[in-house]
């Protein structure tokens, strides 16, 4: 006797990754289609968009996290109700991507599971003058080894921003019909977000 097949309808996606490596300028670029060349301290924040596929709805929930990790336990709390992962780092700074790899030891640590969905998402690949970590030695080290997807990206350039949410989607197993719909993703803001109160940082720099 077969058993119908219940459809997943919502899924929590987490960024994760260094500060000033443009975790908040992809997500920002993927929901509004802007960017912003300021850094500001980013406090965590969770962004939840609903999309109708005509059949069903689908609810999407981004998780924008601080650089600082400063509270540990709520950093486990986002990777425990999380469902897949970007972990981000800077093409132009080796040592955010020495911070992918303790994260994603963390991640594997906490979900108790090597298979957990994880896209490694090289942020500022328009900054070929200061690049300092290698797209193929890092492509090899994440496909091969980690079996995990390796991205390179660029929210100043709106470049792969798109397709990294697409491979999160479709790790986190939501309907492979909802890509057409992501392109319609900006016909609307989110509907939700809830923040802490912000922190200032008075000290500024161009992030991609």
């Amino acid at each position: 006797m077969s058993l119908a097949v219940k459809e997943r309808n919502q899924v929590r996606l987490v960024f994760l990754g260094a500060a000033g490596v443009g975790k908040t300028s992809l997500i920002r670029r993927f929901l509004l289609d802007t960017f912003e060349s300021k850094y500001k301290r980013t406090v965590d924040e969770l962004h939840r968009k609903e999309y109708d596929l005509g059949s069903m709805k689908v609810t999407i929930e981004i998780m924008d996290t601080s650089g600082s990790y400063s509270f540990p336990a709520m950093r486990k709390l986002s990777i425990q109700s999380s469902d897949a992962f970007a972990l981000v780092y800077a093409v132009d700074d080796a040592e955010s991507f020495e911070v992918v790899r303790s994260l994603r030891e963390e991640i594997l640590d906490i979900k108790e599971d090597k298979y957990t969905p994880i896209v490694v998402i090289g942020n500022k690949a328009d900054n070929l003058s200061d690049r300092q970590v290698s797209s193929e030695e890092i492509m090899s080290l994440v496909e091969l080894e980690w079996n995990s997807r390796h991205l390179e990206s660029s929210a100043k350039d709106n470049a792969n921003v798109l397709e990294v949410f697409q491979e999160l989607l479709r790790q986190a197993n939501l309907p492979s019909r909802l890509s057409p719909a992501l392109r319609r993703r900006r016909e609307t803001f989110p509907t939700e977000s809830h923040a802490r109160p912000p922190m200032n940082k008075t000290n500024s720099c161009r992030i991609s």
